[in-house]
């Protein structure tokens, strides 16, 4: 049911002048993990403040698990696991008297928090720091720590603002892994983040929102069916080499290619295979064949270009306290389409 989950209806919000959240509707499913997916400035962060109701929306509807956080906002938060990007805690607290004290905050008796603050900082691997103060974390100690505080209650709906920024890459596994076991568990998980290559891995739906607008499914629908580049790689050969060799198997002059290997575009998952066949058919020794850019990146790319945005030869390189209170060139490889700063 839609009030299991999170629901977003017209949402807007202003700042002055400034219209960080135009018009957005969403639908995330308890369930499913759902990213939410723009690039910088086109409301991400605003958009998860006014679900966590931290922020009231000027206007629109919003429920979180069946709940309006503008007219119940404690009812809400109870449900609530809200993670910001950044963590906003105590300095001098330890990692042990954070989750204590924000289970405390939750209203769970102490023992209650001790025992959740233990089974967090296992489960976050945070055991080596929890005797350590907030304030000598790294980033991504921080942002462990952060996760934890968010489910210090067991709620129901996960509001995850950049989980994995600063996270080494054992501990975006472990990420990957928690959150796809936490969403299986029935729990709604909303994540925003501007590492879209980690998200491709993790999500189940994708919402996305450009200038503070949210997509159509068909719009998406559409922009995830246009052209799309492929990147072969030919074993012992050199790239220049390799493009003549490909277009001459393709009978096209369009191959391009960068320091990885030859790039070819292709309008179908069936002409990609075909030319593939192609390719594989003149002699050619193919150690490699995939898309240049994930999914994700893809579509917000071709949706920014359909919204006006000059197109880019290569796409751009990858980059609140406690709840309880209140065809243009190819892209060439991972990249997080964004930025810092988010509204």
């Amino acid at each position: 049911m839609a009030s299991d989950g999170i629901t977003a209806t017209h949402v807007r919000r202003s700042f002055g002048d400034v219209r960080a959240v135009r018009d957005v509707s969403l639908h995330a499913l308890p369930g499913k993990v759902t990213g939410l997916v723009g690039p910088n400035g086109s409301g991400k962060t605003t958009l998860l403040l006014m679900l966590s109701s931290l922020l009231a929306p000027d206007a629109g509807e919003i429920r979180v698990a069946g709940i309006d956080p503008v007219a119940e906002p404690q009812r809400a938060r109870a449900v609530i696991g809200w993670m910001p990007d950044a963590l906003g805690a105590w300095g001098s607290l330890t990692v042990r008297e954070t989750l204590v004290t924000t289970g405390r905050l939750y209203d769970l008796p102490r023992g209650d928090a001790t025992v959740r603050a233990e089974s967090l900082i296992d489960l976050l691997d945070l055991r080596a720091l929890a005797a350590a103060p907030a304030r000598v974390l790294s980033r991504g100690q921080k942002q462990r720590l952060g996760l934890a505080r968010a489910l210090v209650h067991d709620p129901r709906v996960l509001l995850l603002d950049e989980p994995a920024s600063g996270l080494d890459p054992e501990s975006r596994v472990h990420l990957r892994v928690l959150l796809r076991r936490l969403a299986d568990d029935g729990r709604t998980i909303l994540i925003s983040s501007h590492i879209l290559s980690e998200l491709e891995e993790l999500v189940d739906d994708a919402a996305f929102l450009i200038a503070g607008e949210s997509v159509s499914s068909d719009r998406v629908a559409a922009s995830a069916q246009r052209q799309r580049f492929w990147r072969v790689r030919v074993a012992g050969g050199d790239v220049r080499a390799a493009q003549a060799a490909i277009a001459a198997a393709l009978e096209r002059t369009d191959v391009t290619g960068d320091r990885a290997g030859a790039l070819v575009s292709f309008s179908s998952e069936s002409d990609a295979a075909a030319g593939l066949a192609a390719i594989v058919g003149a002699g050619i020794a193919v150690a490699e064949f995939a898309p240049s850019t994930g999914r994700l990146e893809q579509t917000l790319l071709d949706l920014r270009d359909e919204a006006g945005r000059p197109p880019s030869p290569v796409a751009e390189a990858s980059t609140a306290g406690p709840a309880p209170a209140a065809a243009a060139d190819p892209p060439t490889g991972d990249t997080d389409t964004t930025g810092e700063g988010d509204r």
